[in-house]
C-alpha cells in the first residue's frame, strides 16, 4: 500500500485513489491465531514488523501526504487497522452490514496508524474515546450518525459507489485545485487561527487564478460542458508545500 500511494500521488493521471477490501469484507484487522500475529515479545510484533515504528503509522502518514483524494470503499467488515487505516482518507462508503470496532485496549495496546491524532477530528473527542476506550463494535448506522462514514449503500454497490465519486472528481474538479484543497483542509486541521487559512487561501488563490485552469472552469460552466483542465496536480504552485514535513524519530530503547 505505501508502494501504491507513492505511484498514485506521483502520477499525473491518477485523479483520485479508491481502496477497498478483497471479497466480502473490507479488513478484520491483525490475526489473532498466527503464531506472530499479536505477540510483543515476538520478533515479528504486528503493530512494528519487527523494527521500532508502527508501520501502519507510516501508512497513514503517506495517506495524509497525498495530493489525490482516497476513497475508502469498506465493503464489510473493518476492525482494528480497518478502521485506523481509513482515518486519513478524505470521504468513507460502507456496505449496510459492515460492523466496526477500535478493539486495542482490549488486546492490551494503544489505538495504532495515527488513530489517536485522526479519530477525534472525524467524529470528536467524546465519540472517539467512547469507541476507543470500550473497543466496542458498532454498526453502519452509527458510523453514518458520528461522522465516520458519508454515506451506507448496499454490499453489491459500495464500489461501484466509490468509484462514482472519484469518476465525478476525475471528470468535474482540477487537479491542482483539488491537491491544494486537500492540503489546505487537512493540515488546516492543525492550526490555531484562521488566519492561516486567510493567508494561504489567498495566495493560493492569485497563483491559480493565472493558470488556464480557471479560465476553463468558467468557460465550462457558461458552455454547459465538462471541463478539461490542462494543468496536473505535480504543478502546484506557491505556496505549497507551507510546511516543514517531520522526520519520524525511533522511541528511546
Amino acid at each position: 500500500m505505501l508502494a501504491a500511494f507513492e505511484f498514485g500521488t506521483t502520477c499525473d493521471d491518477v485523479r483520485a485513489i479508491v481502496v477497498t477490501g478483497a471479497g466480502d469484507t473490507f479488513s478484520h484487522g491483525t490475526d489473532l491465531r498466527a503464531p506472530d500475529g499479536f505477540s510483543a515479545g515476538s520478533g515479528a510484533f504486528k503493530p512494528l514488523r519487527g523494527g521500532r515504528r508502527d508501520v501502519g503509522g507510516e501508512l497513514a502518514v503517506a495517506i495524509y501526504r497525498s495530493t489525490r483524494p482516497v476513497i475508502a470503499a469498506i465493503n464489510g467488515t473493518a476492525v482494528g487497522i480497518g478502521v485506523s487505516m481509513v482515518l486519513p482518507m478524505d470521504i468513507r462508503v460502507c456496505s449496510a452490514t459492515s460492523r466496526f470496532a477500535v478493539p486495542f485496549v482490549r488486546r492490551g495496546i494503544v489505538p495504532e496508524s495515527c488513530s489517536t491524532w485522526f479519530l477525534p477530528r472525524i467524529v470528536g473527542i467524546s465519540t472517539a474515546m467512547y469507541w476507543a476506550t470500550t473497543g466496542k463494535t458498532f454498526t453502519a448506522d452509527e458510523a453514518l450518525a458520528q461522522g465516520l462514514v458519508q454515506e451506507v449503500v448496499p454490499q453489491e454497490d459500495v464500489l461501484s459507489r466509490a468509484m462514482e465519486i472519484a469518476s465525478g472528481i476525475a471528470s468535474h474538479s482540477a487537479p491542482i485545485a483539488v491537491a491544494l484543497t486537500r492540503q489546505m483542509m487537512w493540515r488546516g486541521l492543525s492550526v490555531d487561527h484562521p488566519m492561516t487559512a486567510n493567508e494561504l487561501e489567498s495566495e493560493a488563490l492569485l497563483h491559480l487564478g493565472a493558470l488556464p485552469d480557471a479560465r476553463e472552469g468558467v468557460q465550462s460552466f457558461l458552455e454547459r460542458r465538462a471541463p478539461i483542465f490542462p494543468t496536473p496536480a505535480s504543478q502546484t504552485p506557491a505556496p505549497y508545500p507551507w510546511w516543514v514535513e517531520p522526520e519520524f524519530q525511533a522511541p528511546e530503547s
